[in-house]
């Protein structure tokens, strides 16, 4: 039997355990705490995280906070205690009025997980409230016919307490022919009525004063008294009658104000005064009152204020009929606000960041967000959209909240901020919507790399450059922001003619503006190649390369300089040799130069600048030999002192020169023997070279007067005879050409022996400068024109018959002669143009015109012609015998003489060296310009 007996209480014990367990489940899901109306702020509800197994610290670490949805915020946390306290004085009548519970409803929102805690506290009613009479002061009509335990409504008592704190009973003074009564209706406010215990006697007493307490059950008791007046009138048998105890009617919300409702009814059988009847309202609160108006002598009933179905759904109201004498009668109105899609659905954002990193993964949540809408039914049904081209979507949560989440990558560089739409659309008819904007702002994350706009660079430097000089800019762009965008420049390290490359150039961190550190020289350094490095200053930090290519741009700043002479170091001059048979365009020696610049600022020439011998030497404008212009004399000095300038071809020109040294003489004994006078002596006749200058320019002054007039009796006689001749009948036709020159002549004889003469107050370093015609390729002197044959020969002369050494050219000495070997330069075998040729310049003609005004002035000394023996023009009188035509050009081809109209020709005789009668009549004038 005992093991029967036990299986019930096993059962019962199960039993007791889900049950136990189904409320444990219960009190986990809402948290409720319970606490007394009008606590102080701040005051204890109940301890929070400890009910949400967190420590107190840990609430502000996971964004624990209250969700309210309504208007107030009543209860607040505790950070320090992780307690519920209030957050103000709270009245339960103004938050629950009269209804049995007051329970405050809101959520615990844990932030960082996104969940929701419901809460619920309930609000425990105290005896604060005393009863309040709606009047105090009360006048009650009674006929004296009245019956006994006829009932008169007084008026009603209101106390917003409940339970056993609100209204509990009344107590009237003491009197034997009235009690009280208490008409009660539910929860409301209680309506007490005076009751009457016996018949009245107007005449034995018309009025009693009576005053009536009401009190309640709290603890402290609290009462109010109301004070009542009663008079017995006189009888009015027939009370006004309601059409209908109860009157029901259903309004819209949205009613205007002053729309009537419903209009009431009594009628009264009494005539007369008795008879008419007057409508007002009873057992109403003063709310009902502002909301509804009656009108007193129709009973209708109409709107005073908008009416709101959110607020309240349901109204009753008291009507009472009365009559003159104070009969009366009531009804009830029942009035039912019929719901309206009045209101637009409401988003409340209710926790987020407004800021998301562009790293961020799909499905991170954004934002959490409730939608609620007051109406109800259809009409309070809410959905949620967004557009559908954002990279955004909405998930439902519990209840009405819903998340906001991505769905894909965000990307800052394209979309750095998005204002998402959200649309609540209710369903009622028609729909209402509301949009509410979210925000949010694409944190930048450092995941794009500077970029150059070219993938390489070349930058041009002239050389001698100033150090410090900015030469460059480069420029890179990042597309993200901030410290991510923040670009700062380097360049790679390397080295260059074993110095870093930091030594050279240097770059602007923040600029990228590129410094020479050195002055560049061309002919040590032409490229650099440097890599430039763009880094942002993101974590990680990104970088790009770039190559850039410096080309140095050459500058003549380096002057020619002369590799052959070479300067002797022991202060020497060095000698060049040429024997005195050396022909015309003989190699003499051979000025080598070069120049470290490249391009145009290395291109050479080369010109005589200075020679003690002019028109003996020149020099080729790009070769650089120095080759004899004309065969040498016996009267040559044997030192020769040539001056080449080397120029180049750069902006400004940059040159050198260099002094040759050349030494004349058939045989080296003879050099030996004249080493002594290649030293110069600085004499004591350098302290008369002023007056020796002013005699000379005297005496050439002179000179040139009477030639002058010398020419003019020439061209008179000419004049003179030419008009004898044409007198006796023109039989001059066979005479030779005229043996004068005409003005223009002279014009060129004064170009070509124009002088200038330089005196300072030292006689010492006195001057005299006889300038230089140019040339083109070759330069030759003044004095050269001077010394070149004559091209006119008009008649043979006799004195030179007799004398054949002077016909005779004395022959070169060969005892010693530089090999094609021996000569210096790359040219030393090239030979020089024997053969004449036509002047084809300008100054070759001036040239001509003053060998031959040359010739004329010999002419004119003399009665002797201009012819000086075979084959030598003249010239052979004036610079001996060894001095013929086959070492000179022949310019004698179709000469013409100014200012006559007549062309030498020469004489094949002559060309073959075939002596005719020579004459030697300008032999002692010749000697004396040789001894000159």
């Amino acid at each position: 039997m005992a093991p029967l007996q036990r299986r019930p209480l096993r059962s019962e014990q199960v039993l007791l355990l889900t049950l136990l367990g189904t409320l444990w489940g219960a009190a986990a899901a809402q948290i409720r705490y319970s606490i007394p109306e009008e606590l102080e702020k701040g005051s204890f509800v109940g301890n929070i995280a400890k009910d949400l197994e967190l420590e107190p610290r840990e609430l502000a670490e996971h964004g624990v906070r209250i969700v309210f949805r309504g208007r107030t915020q009543l209860f607040s946390l505790n950070p320090r205690s992780g307690s519920l306290v209030t957050a103000g004085r709270i009245d339960r009548e103004e938050l629950c009025a009269q209804s049995p519970r007051c329970l405050v409803s809101f959520n615990i929102l844990v932030e960082d997980k996104l969940n929701l805690y419901p809460v619920e506290v309930e609000i425990v009613d105290i005896n604060d409230n005393t009863p309040q009479f709606l009047k105090e002061e009360l006048e009650v009509k009674i006929l004296e016919n009245a019956a006994p335990s006829s009932r008169f409504p007084l008026t009603e008592v209101y106390d917003p307490d409940v339970g056993i704190n609100s209204l509990q009973g009344f107590k009237l003074s003491g009197n034997s022919h009235f009690s009280v009564d208490v008409q009660s209706e539910g929860h409301g406010p209680k309506y007490p009525e005076l009751v009457l215990e016996g018949t009245l006697d107007r005449e034995g007493e018309a009025v009693y004063h009576l005053v009536l307490t009401a009190l309640d059950g709290g603890d402290p008791v609290r009462s109010s008294v109301a004070r009542i007046l009663v008079t017995v009138v006189d009888v009015n048998d027939n009370a006004p009658v309601f059409t209908q105890p109860v009157y029901r009617v259903s309004v819209p919300e949205n009613l205007p104000v002053g729309t009537p409702v419903l209009a009431v009814n009594a009628t009264d059988q009494d005539e007369g005064v008795h008879g008419e009847v007057t409508y007002y309202f009873v057992k109403i609160t003063e709310k009902i009152s502002q909301i509804f108006c009656l009108n007193v002598l129709t009973g209708e009933i109409s709107t005073s204020a908008n009416l709101d179905y959110e607020e309240s759904r349901f109204y009753e109201l008291g009507v009472e009929a009365r009559d003159q004498p104070g009969l009366r009668d009531r009804a009830k109105v029942l009035i039912t606000i019929l719901d309206v899609n009045d209101n637009v659905p409401e988003v409340v954002v209710t926790s987020g960041s407004r800021t998301i990193a562009e790293s961020a993964p799909p499905g991170t949540v954004i934002a959490l967000f409730q939608v609620f809408d007051r109406d109800s039914g259809l009409n309070g049904l809410v959905t949620c959209s967004i557009p559908r081209s954002l990279p955004f979507e909405l998930e439902k949560s519990v209840s009405n909240y819903y998340r906001l989440v991505t769905n894909a990558a965000l990307d800052r560089e394209e979309v750095s901020l998005y204002n998402i739409t959200v649309t609540a659309t209710d369903k009622g008819t028609p729909p209402l919507s509301t949009e509410t904007i979210i925000s949010l702002n694409v944190a930048d994350t450092n995941d794009n790399p500077p970029t150059f706009p070219h993938s390489s660079y070349s930058v041009y430097v002239l050389e001698n450059n100033p150090r410090g000089a900015s030469i460059f800019s480069v420029n890179a762009l990042d597309p993200d922001m901030d410290q991510n965008a923040r670009v700062s420049y380097s360049l790679a390290e390397d080295t260059l003619q074993g110095a870093p490359l930091s030594s050279y150039v240097s770059i602007n961190s923040d600029t990228g503006i590129l410094y020479t550190l050195r002055s560049f020289d061309y002919e040590q350094l032409r490229d650099l190649q440097l890599w430039v490095t763009a880094s942002d200053s993101g974590d990680p930090p990104l970088s790009s390369n770039v190559s850039l290519s410096l080309f140095v741009l050459d500058q003549n700043d380096n002057a020619p300089e002369i590799l052959y002479p070479a300067i002797p170091t022991d202060g020497s001059t060095g000698v060049e040799l040429a024997p005195r048979s050396a022909e015309p365009g003989y190699l003499v020696t051979k000025v080598v130069a070069v120049d470290r610049d490249s391009g145009q600022n290395a291109w050479l020439s080369y010109r005589l600048l200075k020679a003690s011998e002019p028109g003996l030497f020149a020099v080729g404008l790009h070769t650089g030999e120095v080759r004899t212009a004309r065969a040498l004399l016996d009267r040559d000095a044997l030192k020769q002192s040539l001056v080449v300038a080397v120029q180049d071809h750069g902006q400004p020109p940059l040159s050198a020169t260099v002094t040759l040294t050349v030494a004349v003489a058939d045989s080296i004994p003879e050099i030996l023997a004249d080493l002594g006078s290649l030293e110069p002596s600085d004499g004591s006749h350098n302290s008369d070279l002023t007056l020796y200058l002013v005699v000379a320019v005297a005496v050439v002054s002179c000179v040139f007067l009477a030639f002058v007039i010398v020419l003019l009796a020439l061209r008179l006689r000419r004049w003179h005879k030419s008009r004898r001749l044409q007198a006796l009948g023109g039989g001059l036709a066979s005479m030779p050409g005229s043996h004068f020159v005409g003005v223009d002549g002279v014009r060129a004889f004064l170009q070509t022996y124009s002088h200038e003469v330089s005196l300072t107050a030292d006689s010492r370093k006195s001057h005299l400068i006889f300038p230089q015609p140019n040339y083109a390729d070759t330069l030759i002197s003044q004095e050269s024109c001077e010394k070149s044959e004559s091209l006119l020969t008009t008649q043979d002369l006799p004195e030179t018959k007799g004398d054949p050494r002077r016909l005779q050219q004395a022959p070169p000495n060969t005892d010693w002669r530089f090999s094609q070997a021996q000569r210096p330069g790359t040219s030393g075998s090239q030979n020089g143009d024997d053969t004449g040729t036509w002047p084809n310049n300008q100054f070759d003609t001036e040239m001509l015109q003053a060998m031959i005004l040359a010739s004329a002035s010999e002419a004119a000394d003399g009665s002797s012609t201009l012819g000086g023996g075979a084959g030598t023009m003249g010239l052979s009188a004036r610079y001996g015998p060894q001095f013929t035509l086959q070492h000179v050009p022949d310019y004698r081809q179709n000469v013409y003489i100014p200012g006559s109209n007549a062309t030498l020709t020469n004489a094949a005789g002559k060309r073959d060296g075939k002596a005719p009668a020579g004459g030697n009549g300008n032999k002692k004038k010749s000697g004396k310009k040789e001894k000159k």
